[in-house]
């Protein structure tokens, strides 16, 4: 029921992985089933965004017989992207000492590191809540996708028209975020404004968090999530997992991720038609 490859490679040369989990269709090829998406670490410090998208992979194994998760499985195509920043996650813990590294590992002009892999998507890209200067975490790099890893999803979602929800983990704030994050305004369509909400809400109920949309946190352009539902329609949630710290020790884990494997699976039942929630 799952396969394994790699989307594309990082600036350091890694493979950006994904699980595919799918009763018969394996590998690359795409498929007309919908499709749910879920993507951690776009940012490197934000270890527990990895460990969610992963131990939900290991939680559907584990639960393929159960009549839903098997109904899911059989009607759904669900893609898990657990460490899209690999590079910069690996830089951020490999001398034992964390280094706050929070974009990936591109070297800069001014001999700087790093571009923010969630500034960089072609969404009023690098207005406000990004930075034009290469030294700042929010550095929005040189042009709208310059990097691999960004590059990466946007083929990847490019091919696959199918999917229709996604979650990109984030720490730390305990919310749930939906579109639009590079503007204030709402979003104009009033059937998926709806969706959006009501979708968000109920993963609330189910984590504790707080949903709003995302340029009520704050505005920040050049958004996976912006671009993912601007470019295809998806409908795109950030969640910032709950914490105090980007680095909030282990014993925070097991408890994230069983409230968050109860959302993950309740976006698997809104896959077939997130318009059933209105």
């Amino acid at each position: 029921i799952s396969s394994l490859f790699s989307i594309g490679k990082t600036v350091e040369g890694r493979d950006i992985w994904c699980l595919r989990i799918n009763s018969n269709a394996k590998g690359e090829t795409p498929s007309s089933k919908p499709g749910a998406l879920y993507i951690g670490n776009h940012h490197a410090r934000e270890h527990l965004s990895n460990e969610v998208p992963l131990l939900f992979a290991a939680w559907l194994f584990d639960h393929k017989n159960d009549a839903d998760i098997r109904q899911y499985i059989s009607g759904l195509d669900i893609y898990i992207i657990p460490m899209l920043n690999p590079d910069g996650a690996e830089f951020d813990i490999k001398t034992g000492s964390y280094k706050y590294q929070r974009k990936n590992m591109s070297y800069n002009a001014d001999k700087s590191r790093g571009v923010d892999l969630n500034r960089n998507y072609d969404s009023w890209w690098c207005e406000s809540g990004a930075s034009t200067y290469p030294g700042s975490d929010t550095y929005c790099g040189p042009r709208a996708f310059s990097e691999p890893e960004s590059q990466a999803v946007k083929k990847f979602i490019e091919a696959r028209r199918n999917l229709k929800t996604h979650i990109s983990y984030h720490s730390y704030a305990s919310t749930i975020l939906y579109p639009w994050g590079g503007q204030e305004a709402d979003i104009a369509n009033a059937k998926d404004r709806t969706a959006f909400i009501n979708i968000a809400t109920a993963m609330g109920k189910l984590t504790g968090y707080h949903p709003e949309k995302s340029s009520d946190m704050y505005v920040a352009t050049g958004d996976s999530c912006d671009w993912a539902y601007a470019a295809a329609g998806i409908f795109a949630f950030t969640f910032e997992l709950e914490g105090n710290s980007f680095y909030p020790g282990a014993a925070i884990i097991n408890r994230t991720v069983t409230s968050n494997i109860k959302a993950a699976v309740y976006l698997l039942s809104v896959t077939d038609n997130p318009y059933k929630v209105i």
